[in-house]
């Protein structure tokens, strides 16, 4: 099985400025990639920033800037936190990034975990899972060319019109992420496809979510998605499953070419449809270097 590479995008203090990610955007382009990818993190707290997170820029303005330098690469979020926005105004922002890249967008979203974050933007954190499925039941509509009615939870939409579409009609492609059944079930209920989280047990009870932390593990999962995927009356094989390989390791500077491919191969062997693959920094001059170098050869191995 093809396995296709996403690129994730951080932003190091010193990562230089827009000629150096139109720069990264490209090469990831002529490697053969097949996303480019920005989380979302609006305002996280120090802590959480010195003990492992990382900076992004907002990930529709990042993924717009890279629409520009490119013309085929996908463009996806990793992950979308609905609940942090209104549905509608996330509706417009979504589809006018796959109008201006040319139908270029998948939506991978979830409900996020980062409490202070929540706090920080007004949100009830205990609401974020009813507020991804009302943001997730607005853009399944949001569309059809009539006018949107809605009642949310915090927001009443009487015959709202949201022009123009996307290109990616009924809506761009929607990958949810999370673990546990709720998540899984939310991913075959309303979804295209399942983001899985790589995590151990430190990570998962930082993210709120199951552990997952082996292939074998990785494997089981994904069967068993599929399986339900077929019970629910849905195609299987055009669920995507989307699994990272592991960062704790595939990022490591001193990781084997060898080491890092038999990883994606083994990623490929339980089903994976789509690897994430960290670069061993967050300068994007290193990265760009990084995919040129090794995410070439990644590619051309696999493919």
């Amino acid at each position: 099985m093809q396995l296709t590479f996403i690129l994730p995008v951080s932003v190091g203090q010193n990562s230089g400025g827009s000629s150096d990610l139109a720069e990264l955007a490209r090469a990831a382009e002529t490697a053969g990639m097949g996303a480019l990818a920005y989380s979302e993190h609006p305002a996280p707290s120090r802590k959480w920033l010195d003990n492992g997170g990382h900076d992004s820029f907002d990930p529709l303005v990042g993924l717009a800037f890279c629409a520009a330098a490119t013309s085929r690469i996908r463009l996806m979020t990793l992950l979308l936190v609905l609940p942090y926005r209104n549905p509608l105004l996330a509706a417009k922002s979504i589809a006018s990034l796959d109008v201006l890249s040319g139908g270029r967008l998948t939506v991978v979203a979830g409900a996020g975990y980062l409490r202070s974050e929540f706090l920080a933007l007004g949100v009830d954190f205990e609401e974020r899972n009813a507020l991804l499925d009302e943001s997730l039941a607005v853009l399944d509509s949001a569309w059809r060319g009539e006018g949107l009615s809605f009642t949310g939870r915090h927001f009443d939409a009487i015959d709202q019109g949201l022009r123009p579409p996307p290109v990616q009609l009924p809506r761009p492609p929607i990958w949810l992420g999370g673990n546990s059944k709720v998540a899984k079930a939310r991913a075959i209920r309303m979804g295209n496809g399942w983001a899985a989280v790589q995590a151990d047990a430190t990570i998962s009870g930082t993210t709120r979510t199951a552990a997952l932390e082996t292939i074998p593990q990785i494997g089981e999962a994904i069967v068993a998605i599929r399986e339900d995927v077929a019970s629910a009356g849905g195609d299987p094989r055009s669920f995507q499953v989307q699994v990272e390989a592991f960062a704790g390791n595939f990022a490591r500077e001193d990781l084997s070419y060898a080491d890092r491919l038999d990883q994606l191969r083994a990623l490929a062997a339980v089903g994976a449809d789509h690897a994430v693959v960290h670069p061993p920094t967050d300068q994007i001059a290193d990265a760009t270097r990084f995919v040129r170098e090794v995410g070439a050869r990644l590619v051309s191995d696999l493919s």
